[in-house]
This record gives C-alpha cells, sequence and structure tokens, in this order.
C-alpha cells in the first residue's frame, strides 16, 4: 500500500499529524499512547471483541490512560480482521504494543511483516524485561522489574523492608514515558532517513536509566547501601515528612542551608542548632526536633506560615485534594472531564500548545472515519463478526481530549 498523503490533524500540539496505532494493552502502553495523543497525535486504539480481563476493571469515563482516542474492537484471528490492522498500519507513522515478545509476530504483525511494506513506519513495543535474554519470556510486573535494578532495594525507611513506589518507576517511568521518548527519536529519525525501526522499551532499562544519579553518587561513596540513611531516601531530617497536629502531613526538603535557614526561623529554632542538620551523627535530635514542632500546629497552619518563603515545606495532599490547590488552578494543572479530574497535558509547549482533555468534540464515530472506517463500513465489518460495533458508543467517554 502506498504511503497516505500527511495527515493534519483537527488536534493541536507539536505533534499534530502524527498517526498512531495502539494495540491495547495495559500499563506503559496505554500511558504511551496518552502521551503522544495529548501533544496532538492522532491514535486509534485496537483492543479484542470481548472484554480481555486486563488490568482494573472500572468505568470507561474513569480510564484516563485512555484518553483522546477511540477504540476499535477487532477480531485479529479473522483474515479480514488481520487485513484491516495492516491496512491501519498503513496509514500510520508508528505503532505501540506491550505484548510479550512474539505475541504480534504470531498474529502476523510483527516487525518483519509490517517494516517489509512501510519502511517508515516506528514500531513501538514495550515489555517488562524486554524484546530478549533470559527472563524474556517470563511474567512479571512493575516491582520484580525495579526489584533487579537497585531501584527498590533504595527506597524504604531505615530498618524497614523496602517501599513498593506504587508503579511509578517501571510501568510508568521507566517503561510508557521511555517508550514515547524512543518512539519520538525514532520518528525524527525516519523523517530524515525515509527508515522506521523497532524501538524496544524494556521497563527494566528504563528504571535503570531512571537511578543514573544514584549510581553515581553510589559509586561516588555519597549514598550508601542502607536505605533510610541517606540524605533522599529519608535518612536526613529535612528530607522527610512529619505528622502534624492533626494526623495530616507536611513534606519537608530544604536540603541547600540557606533554606534550611529559612526553615528553621519559621519554626523558632535556635540558628544554633543548625549545626544538627550538618552532621549525619545529629540527625536523630534534629529529627525529633523538628517532629515536636511539627506536631504542635494542624497542617493548614504550617501551609500558611510557609506559603511566601523558600523554605521548601509543602502540604502533603490526597489525591482528592491536590487539583484544588491554589496554584494547579492557576496552571490548570488539572481539568474535570465528566466529573472526574484529569492531570493536563504536559509538558507544555510556548508555539504549539496542546488541547486541554475534553476540549475535542468529536465522536468516536467521526474520528474513526478520518482512518477510513466510515459508518457503512463498520456496519459491514460488524456484520461479518470482524468489528464489535457497538464499540464507539460503549467507548464515547474514554475520549476525553
Amino acid at each position: 500500500m502506498p504511503k497516505p498523503a500527511p495527515h493534519v490533524s483537527p488536534r493541536p500540539g507539536p505533534l499534530a499529524g502524527l498517526r498512531v496505532v495502539e494495540f491495547v494493552g495495559i500499563g506503559p502502553a496505554p500511558f504511551c499512547t496518552m502521551l503522544l495523543s495529548d501533544l496532538g497525535a492522532e491514535v486509534i486504539s485496537i483492543d479484542r471483541t470481548v472484554a480481555s480481563g486486563l488490568g482494573i476493571a472500572r468505568p470507561p469515563r474513569f480510564d484516563i490512560l485512555a484518553r483522546g482516542r477511540p477504540v476499535l474492537r477487532l477480531d485479529l484471528k479473522r483474515p479480514e480482521g488481520l487485513a484491516l490492522a495492516r491496512e491501519l498500519v498503513g496509514r500510520a507513522d508508528a505503532l505501540v504494543e506491550g505484548f510479550r515478545p512474539g505475541a504480534m509476530e504470531r498474529l502476523g504483525l510483527g516487525p518483519e511483516d509490517l517494516l517489509g511494506q512501510h519502511p517508515a513506519l516506528v514500531y513501538g513495543r514495550v515489555t517488562g524485561w524486554g524484546q530478549e535474554g533470559p527472563l524474556a519470556q517470563s511474567a512479571g510486573h512493575d516491582l520484580n522489574y525495579i526489584a533487579l535494578t537497585g531501584a527498590l532495594h533504595a527506597i524504604g525507611r531505615a530498618g524497614q523492608p523496602p517501599t513498593p513506589p506504587l508503579n511509578l518507576v517501571g510501568d510508568f517511568g521507566g517503561g510508557g514515558l521511555l517508550l514515547a521518548f524512543g518512539i519520538v527519536c525514532a520518528l525524527h529519525s525516519a523523517r530524515a532517513t525515509g527508515r522506521g525501526q523497532v524501538v524496544d522499551a524494556a521497563m527494566i532499562d528504563g528504571a535503570a536509566t531512571l537511578m543514573a544519579s544514584m549510581f553515581g553518587l553510589a559509586a561516588a561513596g555519597l549514598h550508601g547501601t542502607e536505605r533510610g540513611t541517606n540524605l533522599l531516601d529519608s535518612g536526613a531530617p529535612h528530607y522527610d515528612v512529619y505528622a502534624c497536629a492533626d494526623g495530616q502531613y507536611v513534606a519537608v526538603a530544604p536540603i541547600e542551608q540557606k533554606f534550611r535557614a529559612q526553615m528553621l526561623a519559621r519554626l523558632g529554632i535556635a540558628p544554633e542548632d543548625e549545626r544538627l542538620f550538618a552532621d549525619p551523627a545529629s540527625w536523630p535530635q534534629a529529627r525529633a526536633l523538628l517532629a515536636e514542632r511539627f506536631r504542635a500546629q494542624p497542617r493548614a497552619h504550617w501551609e500558611s506560615l510557609f506559603a511566601d518563603t523558600d523554605a521548601c515545606v509543602a502540604p502533603v495532599l490526597t489525591m482528592a485534594e491536590a487539583p484544588a490547590h491554589a496554584h494547579h488552578r492557576a496552571r490548570g494543572s488539572f481539568v474535570e472531564v465528566d466529573g472526574v479530574a484529569h492531570p493536563a497535558p504536559a509538558p507544555r509547549f510556548s508555539g504549539t500548545p496542546a488541547a486541554a482533555p475534553g476540549a475535542d468534540v468529536r465522536t468516536a464515530a467521526e474520528r474513526l472515519a478520518g482512518w477510513g472506517l466510515d459508518e457503512a463500513r463498520l456496519d459491514a465489518l460488524a456484520a461479518a463478526g470482524v468489528v464489535h460495533r457497538d464499540a464507539g458508543e460503549i467507548d464515547k467517554n474514554r475520549q476525553g481530549g
């Protein structure tokens, strides 16, 4: 199939005109395509014809990672479904998939099947262990991947087991974010050379990359292997959280002495007690001093007291509280879509700003039509059992932008 003319997207953003086909998985792959879609790419998500049971079940409007793109439920085991998937890939600049190595090849949609026909295609793959290696075919989740990179061991308090940092380090930071970066890099290369390539984003590789600074500090003897004893892992009293009188918490992070001096002054702590923070041997005393002061007043008191300072003290907000914070409101960091708070697209661009979630009012049918799937064709494919036709109605609340 000849490469179609460049697509002009109605979506604003620095990736306007980019087309991406996503084969729906969980976690890092949809996070990657959410990022691409947020910044203007036209993404179509190809999902199974029946519920897959992947991920945590929820009504579609709460599936924030799926925002910004229509879903086509397609039977890839039928020749007509496979042919349609190939057709859509032929209209795309990039493909995203997050299955175990070999899964796409068994469907007839692997890189060798597609790059020969579409040599400029960027084929993005994200897995836990990577496309090869002794663990490549093993099951795993975020916690397993970061366990092998040193990241999990380093996170936690002294004398306590490692603390799972949600699934932010492996799935999202090391996986989806690195895949999105890799795809944009490969697209830049493809536009210069006319040749696409495979982007192999392994969460274990990405998590290791996120630990680059820590590996450097450890090699220099500036970060010990015993967690909870170092500057940034809750070992230092001036980089930790403290309970307030109302049971809420504040985050304290004045690493630099000039900022720490402001914190101590507002807390009414004598300047000579600054010495307690300079010597790790005195950190227990310094911690006790801060804990006593912060326990004396509720969180709102401390938020107000430190609001106009460089003391690096902030309230620890819940997810319910965060969108209402004055700074987020001023920047528009969150947008409500159908009663659900969505983080706004990031980062921000001065010349090609992205649209807010929910700003694109096109229906799923209108978006699918932009991929050559008008109503009549979808009806025919549904009648043949190739497409699950009510996907547009089921998923209309997932679009969110």
